[in-house]
Parts: C-alpha cells; sequence; structure tokens
C-alpha cells in the first residue's frame, strides 16, 4: 500500500497528462519498451537505469551540513530619495516661451528650466519698486522731521504723523518684496531688481525694462530630469508640476521586514541590496530608519536604507532583496539546492539514492531559503547521498509509477 502523501497527487496527474513529458527527452519517453522504469517493492521509491538518469541531467551529491551565516533577507523595492528631488512648477498663470531641458538631461543647480509670460510679475514688479520709492521718501521725510523737531520747527504731531507714515511705507513695501519671493525670485533678484531702479540713469524706459513679465524657472538642485509635462507655447497654471529632478546617484531602498525580523535590525546597520536583474553584483547601504508602524494586512514593517547608485545602474520602482549580515547569529545547518526539493500531495520530499538506479521520496521539514538554497530541518540525518538536479524528472516517474500501479 503506497504511503498516504502521494494520493492527493494522483489525481493532478491525471488530469495534467500524468505530470510528465511525453516527448522523446522526458521521462515517459525514457524507459524501455514492455516495462518502463519499476518501482521497486519499496514505497515511494523509483528504479531508473544509470543511462536513463545521465539522459534525464540527474545529479547526485553526498549529503553535508554547512555553516549557515546569520544573515536576514527581506524583499523591498527601490524608491527616489525625496531629499534628493525637486518639482519644478509655477505659482503665476502664463505661457511657456522656453523649456531648457528633456527628460534625460543632466542639470545644475540653479540652471533656468522654464520660462513664462507672466503678466502679474510685471504688476508685483511694479508693485515693489512703487513701494520702494515711497519708503525712501518716507526714511527722507522723518529724518528731516528729526532735524526740524530739534529746532522746535514743527510740533511733535507732524512728527508723529511721519513716523507713522514711514511705518505704513515699510509694511507696504515688506508685502510687496514678499510677494515676488513667493513667486519664485530670490533675495539676490530682488535686492538688485531695486538699485537698479535706484541708479541716476533709471528712466521710463530702463524701469520698463526692469519690469518685464518673464518668469524664469530654475532647478534648486543639481540631477537628471525625470519627468516633464511642458512643451513651448502651453498655458500654465499655479502648482501644476511641469518637470521633476532627481539626483538618482542616491536612491532609497524600502525594505518590508517581519515582525520577527526587528529585534535583529537597527539604525546605521549595514545592509546589501541585491536585484536578479544583475546577478552577482551587490550594493551596500545603511539603514536611515526602522518604521514604527506594522501594517495590519502584511504585518511588516517599512525599513528605509540609503543606497548610492553613482554608476545609475538602479532604477527606482526596481524589486531588490535587502540582507542584513550578521543579523543572526551563525548555525550548522543541512541545505540543499531549490531544485532537489519537490513536492508531492503538498508535502515536501527529498530523492534518497538507494542504489545505483533505485531513489527514494523522503519527506522534509524545510526551513528559511538562504541564497539559492533551503535549510532541511526534519527528515534526513545528514549523511544520505541526495538527488540535487533533476528531481522534478523522478517525481514524475514515480507519480507515473504509483498511478500505473492502482
Amino acid at each position: 500500500m503506497k504511503n498516504q502523501w502521494i494520493v492527493p497527487a494522483l489525481l493532478a496527474l491525471a488530469l495534467g497528462g500524468a505530470c510528465s513529458r511525453t516527448g522523446a527527452d522526458g521521462p515517459a519517453a525514457a524507459a524501455p519498451a514492455g516495462k518502463p522504469a519499476e518501482q521497486a517493492a519499496e514505497p515511494n521509491s523509483v528504479r531508473v537505469a544509470p543511462e536513463v538518469q545521465k539522459k534525464w541531467g540527474i545529479d547526485v551529491a553526498p549529503l553535508a551540513r554547512t555553516e549557515l551565516v546569520g544573515a536576514i533577507t527581506v524583499p523591498g523595492a527601490l524608491s527616489l530619495d525625496p531629499r534628493h528631488t525637486a518639482e519644478i512648477s509655477s505659482l503665476l498663470d502664463g505661457q511657456v516661451t522656453f523649456v531648457g531641458a528633456q527628460v534625460g538631461d543632466a542639470v545644475r543647480r540653479n540652471q533656468v528650466l522654464v520660462r513664462l509670460h507672466a503678466p502679474a510679475l510685471a504688476q508685483a514688479k511694479t508693485a515693489y519698486l512703487q513701494a520702494g520709492a515711497r519708503l525712501e521718501l518716507a526714511r527722507r521725510e522723518i529724518e528731516r522731521a528729526d532735524a526740524l523737531l530739534k529746532q522746535e520747527a514743527i510740533d511733535r504731531k507732524e512728527h508723529l504723523r511721519r513716523q507713522t507714515e514711514l511705518q505704513s511705507a515699510s509694511s507696504e513695501f515688506a508685502a510687496a518684496e514678499s510677494n515676488l519671493h513667493s513667486y519664485g525670485l530670490d533675495q539676490a533678484t530682488v535686492d538688485q531688481l531695486l538699485r537698479q531702479a535706484r541708479r541716476p540713469d533709471a528712466g521710463g524706459g530702463a524701469m520698463d525694462d526692469l519690469t518685464t513679465p518673464f518668469l524664469s524657472l530654475t532647478s534648486p538642485i543639481g540631477g537628471q530630469v525625470i519627468e516633464q509635462d511642458v512643451v513651448v507655447g502651453q498655458h500654465v497654471e499655479p502648482q501644476k508640476t511641469l518637470l521633476t529632478v532627481s539626483d538618482l546617484s542616491t536612491l532609497w531602498a524600502l525594505l518590508d521586514a517581519r515582525e520577527a525580523d526587528l529585534p535583529h535590525i537597527a539604525r546605521n546597520g549595514e545592509v546589501r541590496i541585491t536585484t536578479t536583474v544583475y546577478p552577482g553584483r551587490e550594493w551596500r547601504g545603511r539603514v536611515d530608519h526602522v518604521g514604527d508602524v506594522v501594517d495590519e494586512k502584511t504585518r511588516t514593517v517599512k525599513v528605509r536604507v540609503l543606497v548610492r547608485n553613482d554608476d545609475r545602474a538602479l532604477k527606482p520602482n526596481m524589486y531588490i532583496q535587502g540582507e542584513f549580515p550578521n543579523a543572526l547569529a551563525s548555525r550548522n545547518v543541512l541545505a540543499l539546492p531549490e531544485e532537489a526539493i519537490q513536492t508531492i500531495g503538498g508535502e515536501p520530499v527529498v530523492f534518497v539514492k538507494a542504489a545505483a538506479d533505485r531513489f527514494v521520496a523522503r519527506p522534509v521539514e524545510v526551513g528559511e531559503k538562504v541564497g539559492t538554497r533551503r535549510v532541511v530541518l526534519k527528515g534526513l540525518e545528514g549523511s544520505e547521498t541526495v538527488v540535487v538536479a533533476g528531481a522534478f524528472n523522478l517525481k514524475a516517474e514515480l507519480l507515473k509509477s504509483t498511478l500505473a500501479g492502482e
């Protein structure tokens, strides 16, 4: 009587075409005519001739214990670093007259990326210069009033009136200056505008040049343009993102750590970042932040890692794995390649070599995945010779033979 853990697989085998290939290279084609690879008397075993084993790519190796490095590996994805990312937008309505960069272009800090024709800017500049002129006049008036008061040429009421006018002009000037700042003009630009207006040669034509309606939008950081939603001639409204610039030399790796991993993860801890896109490569990073909230659905916590990306090989939104080396104490364990562990009837099994042409499916209990290997917790003594490649063909042959004997 066959073991019960094989039985659930038989129905799936019958529905799926015997779970094995029927071509010239498959297990079914490799059996000798008349009687395919005989099933041994021992349950859950299968016989396969040595020449057929070679054709199926079956490889065996003595089982050995290995020192498991105490690492924790968790999945995640890459993200832009918000501290090195900027969105370029306008605080004014206007029409685009110039676009200085496209997606993929490298840009410098303070480089002009977009220029707009914005009538409201001309009005704001004019209001600022007028407020500056009134403030200058009010200052001269109070200086004159101070001198006259000392000479008792004016009364205190007139002096107080002029002080009030100075305070009012000062407040009006500050509001006009703040308005220009809100449109994106920095302090140096605003100060230069006022100095030019106060030059002796600043006549009517010169004033018109100072109050032009052209607003230049610059990049606050150096980096690369990664998004663009603007073209010349387009009418834009306030707060619309026109370009996005990011310094991609630093990225965030957002990892999903399990609750059980949290005692072994600390800020500034070392992390190794890997991705299937670049096999064999790894990037080093440091834990920048460990989340304070556990996701109620996935029972994981976000761990933020800063990763250097100087060659730009890593891309935002790329899937990755983060490994925390030496997070756990090292252990001496049995570990097998993933391919060596098959599933029959919902249970993991390993094929143990019992003779030159006979293999026995041994139920096992498996643990965590370590690289391309899986830890085996129970079911093997450690002295067996097991199939490390081609185990799927043995599984198919075992199920086929079992079905034929029913």
